[in-house]
């Protein structure tokens, strides 16, 4: 049977040039970076020269990133420090957020009582930009924004210059969790003026337990973990050399590819819209029309009866797709991202999100297609 992987939304695959190369530190630099003889000072300038080959990558200072666990950690030091340590008392957000955020800025509200205000959804999944504009105008509470940059269940794409632009005109601090975008699209912080962004290198063919923020530099945030002076002081704890090295490795890889990647994974994409046309006449695709080229949220005609063991069948059909976000698999309730736009009868239909990568072929989607017939 054919293992046919379409979640890469979720993770993907750790390509074997990356693996390569962390087996290499692991074997050979095995020093703790904070130590000063020279088997230490090899580790550190493994650490920071890959910290040069990722700021390289969004056009800014190597001091503006600083490596964290994944992009949870991320999205919850920058926002917790945004009201704590620089005074935000209002936060601009959605309601279509990774719970990352979501559960955080509620978190937030609760604690420390900062204002929640979430954007009207369109029945596109985009947000009001208009309704975000006349926000902004009120700048009589610190504030910040924060919107993800392109949505993990749905593949919307947020017009990141415009907010930007939004943001700064009003002088709102802008945070945009980029969890979804980063190695799949160009994102350029000298012309963008974003605040923050956050990164997590299993979404991008690098290793699990990895990931970055960047901090503009006039934005100084003060530490959550507190210990050693690593990360500039702002991440305590010894680093994990061999994963830095490997998410630099399938970063770079990942934009030295990008325009061939990109372009084979939205055939592969086109192809299976096409295809489930011809099983699915009814089929609707959830989001706008326009949507990110790796991520397809499909809404199938079926009954719930039939949709309630679709997974199941899939997966025993050797087939990895999801409903949404992997943090919530194990949740009955609808999609919180599908609820914002879709109405309570097509809530009750089977969605699927199908993701694709690099590695997925026209033949993947047969399968697909295939078993899709059969339930």
């Amino acid at each position: 049977m054919k293992h046919v992987y379409l979640d890469n939304a979720a993770t993907t695959s750790v390509r074997p040039e990356v693996i390569e190369e962390m087996i290499n530190v692991l074997r050979n630099d095995y020093g703790n970076p904070s130590s000063t003889y020279a088997i230490g000072r090899h580790a550190k300038a493994l650490v920071e020269n890959a910290r040069k080959i990722i700021a390289k990558q969004f056009n800014v200072s190597s001091s503006e990133i600083i490596f964290t666990s994944c992009g949870t950690e991320g999205n919850n030091w920058i926002l917790r420090s945004a009201v704590k340590d620089l005074g935000i008392k209002r936060i601009i957000t959605t309601k279509l957020e990774h719970h990352a955020v979501l559960n955080t800025v509620k978190q937030l509200n609760a604690e420390f009582g900062v204002e929640l205000v979430f954007l009207d959804i369109l029945p596109t999944s985009e947000i009001d930009y208009a309704q975000l504009e006349e926000l902004l105008k009120d700048e009589s509470k610190p504030t910040l924004v924060t919107l993800m940059h392109v949505n993990n269940e749905v593949g919307t794409e947020l017009d990141l210059k415009r907010v930007a632009s939004l943001c700064e005109a009003h002088s709102a601090l802008f945070h945009c969790d980029t969890v979804q975008s980063i190695g799949k699209t160009k994102i350029d912080l000298a012309e963008t003026p974003i605040d923050f962004i956050v990164a997590s290198a299993h979404k991008f063919h690098g290793p699990k337990g990895i990931g970055f923020a960047f901090i503009r530099k006039k934005n100084v945030l003060k530490p959550v973990m507190f210990g050693g002076e690593q990360e500039k002081g702002l991440r305590a704890g010894t680093e994990g050399v061999h994963q830095v090295v490997g998410m630099a490795k399938a970063l770079e890889m990942a934009y030295d590819l990008l325009e061939e990647e990109k372009a084979h994974i939205s055939s592969i994409k086109e192809y299976c819209k096409d295809r489930l046309l011809e099983v699915y006449p009814d089929v609707c695709f959830n989001g706008n029309n326009v949507g990110f080229y790796n991520i397809l949220n499909v809404l199938l005609p079926l009954s719930e009866e039939k949709a309630a063991m679709m997974l199941f069948q899939l997966d025993m059909k050797g087939i990895a797709v999801s409903r949404g976000s992997a943090c919530q698999s194990g949740s009955q309730k609808p999609s919180h991202v599908l609820s914002q736009f879709l109405c309570a009868e097509d809530l009750k239909k089977p969605s699927l999100r199908l993701s694709f990568g690099h590695e997925n072929t026209k033949e993947d989607i047969d399968i697909l297609i295939d078993v899709l017939k059969t339930i």
